[in-house]
């Protein structure tokens, strides 16, 4: 008979490459949610000044994936509406912010 598998003990986090990795998935669902629909995909593209033939490429950048985060942290209505849509309470983007290059220090 098999054990069955243990998850980590209470108190204790997740290797950060686990973490990082549910950071990017957090963006790229944000970028996702953005791309869905067109007018809010035009705002994002506006505010970045890249152009949409970029953003293909770009999304595979830890970087951007925090650029898509910020620009979500900025725009409180959307960052509602994403974590709503996603499942996710309105402080995990924020925390996966965190994880991603260029975040701001804490504090």
């Amino acid at each position: 008979m098999r054990k069955a598998a243990r998850s980590a003990p209470r108190g204790r986090h997740l290797p950060p490459t686990v973490e990082r990795e549910r950071a990017e998935a957090i963006a790229l669902g944000a970028l996702a949610f953005l791309a869905a629909d067109g007018h809010r995909l035009g705002r994002f593209l506006a505010w970045t000044g890249m152009p949409p033939a970029d953003l293909k490429a770009r999304a595979a950048e830890p970087a951007f994936l925090g650029g898509v985060l910020d620009y979500l942290l900025a725009h409180e209505a959307l960052l509602l509406a994403f974590a709503s849509e996603a499942g996710l309470a309105p402080e995990e983007p924020r925390a996966a912010r965190a994880r991603l290059p260029g975040a701001p220090p804490p504090g």
